[in-house]
């Protein structure tokens, strides 16, 4: 994280931040979250997400997103231009209906979206198993 991103300050000064993993629905409001600063804009109201409330950190998850990870800082690094936050995560929280009979996590189900080069793509497409080329 850049020490110029709104962001920054809060997490260096709480110590703790959620990732919320989004899928094709939040597409947009990924992208536009992702240009706007936190500091002259409401993101979740204009976004019309919903704060939801964590049950290990005090900052708001997205109650829309399929899997929020809370994480408390342990480490900064200073990489130049950036910050690394290193951090334990404390719990990671999917929505039920991702869930599947055997109480595992079925990414297939949640269309989660990846960037890469201004481009966005849908993920989910199981191309192997553990141990596959053991």
């Amino acid at each position: 994280v850049r020490p110029e991103r709104y962001s920054h300050n809060i997490i260096k000064k709480t110590g703790e931040f959620a990732i919320n993993l989004t899928n094709s629905s939040l597409a947009f409001a990924t992208d536009w979250c992702g240009v706007k600063s936190g500091k002259n804009v409401d993101k979740f109201k204009e976004m019309k997400l919903t704060k939801q409330k964590l049950n290990h950190i005090k900052c708001p998850g997205i109650e829309e997103s399929p899997v929020t990870i809370e994480c408390k800082v342990k480490e900064v690094r200073h990489l130049g231009s950036h910050d690394m936050f290193i951090a334990d995560v404390l719990s990671i929280d999917a929505d039920e209906k991702y869930i599947d009979k055997n109480g595992s996590f079925d990414i297939t189900k949640c269309n989660l979206i990846a960037y890469a080069n201004g481009k966005y793509f849908e993920m989910g497409k199981q191309v192997g198993t553990f141990r596959i080329f053991s």
